[in-house]
């Protein structure tokens, strides 16, 4: 692949300024980009949320230019998903819930796959945001079930 810096605004932003084109595993790049960011700094739910409009605009805008669905290096999606799914979790959780992530973004079960179906650049980012927060989700409940007193419930 190697890197390249397209050329249009949305293309930078949908790119994350041109990471998606680093390797044949666009989306892994985008994932750790993002964790490395949060872990210099904790991104704000405002913030997540702006980005995750801006990447909707310029993701639709960009596959629309490259004549393509989903464009593998469109990695703005990535990010948003991350960021959702290691939200408000104790930085312990951060690395599991950044490997869960990756296997939900890759294996996309429902309601994953029932949001990539959105069109334009709505599909391409709902799918990593339902992804994120499923994760998040998951290792919540994980953390309850085993930590918190979750299973006592079970062995009274």
């Amino acid at each position: 692949m190697g890197y390249r810096m397209p050329e249009t605004w949305e293309g930078k932003i949908a790119t994350v300024g041109g990471l998606g084109y680093l390797t044949g595993m666009p989306g892994t790049v985008g994932s750790v980009a993002a964790f490395l960011i949060a872990v210099i700094r904790p991104v704000p739910a405002w913030f997540v949320l702006a980005f995750a409009g801006l990447a909707v605009w310029a993701s639709g805008r960009y596959a629309k230019q490259a004549g393509r669905e989903d464009p593998p290096e469109v990695v703005a999606d990535e990010v948003v998903g991350t960021w959702v799914a290691i939200w408000g979790l104790p930085f312990g959780y951060w690395l599991p819930a950044l490997c869960l992530f990756r296997v939900i973004d890759i294996l996309k079960p429902v309601p994953v796959s029932t949001s990539e179906r959105l069109p334009g650049g709505w599909g391409i980012v709902a799918d990593d945001f339902v992804g994120g927060a499923l994760t998040n989700g998951l290792i919540r409940g994980a953390s309850w079930l085993f930590f918190g007193g979750g299973l006592q419930l079970f062995f009274r």
